[in-house]
C-alpha cells in the first residue's frame, strides 16, 4: 500500500514538473541535485565536530528525504524577493533549510574531510548574516527548472560544490559539501522535486481547477 502511494506520488511529481511556467521562483521549496555526483543538497540537526561547529550540510543519494528541501528567499530580511517572481541569473538569494530554518552558509573555516572551505547551515528562524548570501549563476535571463546553475558565495567568492568525500558516523555515507574556487561538474546544480510557486497562485480570480503545483 505504501509502495503504491509513493509510486503514484512520484508519477504526480513528474507530471507537475512538465507543466506550467518552467522558471524557478522566489518562495519555492526545492531539492537541488549536484550534476557531478548525483547527490541532493541536505542538512539535519547534526553539528560539525571540527571547524565552526555549526550545523552540517551534506549530500545524499536518497530522493525522498524531507531534510533535502530548501526555501528560496531574498538576500536579506529587508531585501526580499517577491513570492512567485522568477529568479534572475545573477540574482542574490538565500536558501533556508525547510526543517531546521537555518540558512545555507559559508565562511573561512576548513571543511572536515577535504580541507576546502566549509559550508554549513547557520542562523535562527531563518535569520543569519551576510555569509548566507549566494548569487545564482546561470545562462540566459532566468533560472530554469531544467537548467544547470552555480551558486557563488558573496562573501568569499567560492562556488557551492560536492567534494566527493564521504563521512563516517553519525552521517555515514553522506557526501561532504564545500566551497570551491574551481568551476566544474561538482559546482553545477539543478532544481529537482519541490513546490514551485507561480505568480498566478496569488490571483484571487484564478480557478483552482488544473492547479499544477505539488
Amino acid at each position: 500500500m505504501i509502495f503504491k502511494f509513493l509510486t503514484c506520488f512520484l508519477l504526480a511529481v513528474n507530471q507537475v514538473h512538465s507543466r506550467g511556467p518552467q522558471h524557478v521562483t522566489c518562495g519555492s521549496v526545492v531539492k537541488l541535485i549536484n550534476s557531478g555526483h548525483k547527490i541532493r543538497l541536505h542538512s539535519h540537526d547534526v553539528k560539525y565536530g571540527s571547524g565552526s561547529g555549526q550545523q552540517s550540510v551534506t549530500g545524499i543519494t536518497l530522493s525522498e528525504d524531507v531534510n533535502s528541501h530548501w526555501t528560496i528567499k531574498g538576500p536579506g530580511e529587508l531585501n526580499y524577493c517577491t513570492r512567485g517572481e522568477p529568479v534572475q541569473c545573477g540574482q542574490k538569494i538565500r536558501l533556508e533549510h525547510l526543517t531546521t530554518h537555518r540558512n545555507l552558509h559559508s565562511h573561512l573555516f576548513s571543511s572536515p574531510l577535504s580541507n576546502a572551505q566549509e559550508v554549513s547551515a547557520f542562523g535562527e528562524s531563518g535569520v543569519g548574516d551576510t555569509g548566507d548570501v549566494w548569487s545564482v549563476i546561470c545562462e540566459g535571463d532566468f533560472w530554469n527548472r531544467d537548467g544547470k546553475v552555480r551558486f557563488k558565495h558573496q562573501d568569499t567568492g567560492v562556488y557551492l560544490a560536492a567534494s566527493g568525500h564521504a563521512f563516517g558516523r553519525p552521517i555515514n555515507g553522506q557526501m561532504e559539501i564545500v566551497g570551491s574556487s574551481s568551476v566544474d561538474g561538482s559546482t553545477s546544480w539543478t532544481a529537482q522535486e519541490g513546490v514551485y510557486i507561480h505568480q498566478s497562485d496569488f490571483n484571487p480570480n484564478k480557478s483552482t481547477l488544473g492547479h499544477d503545483e505539488l
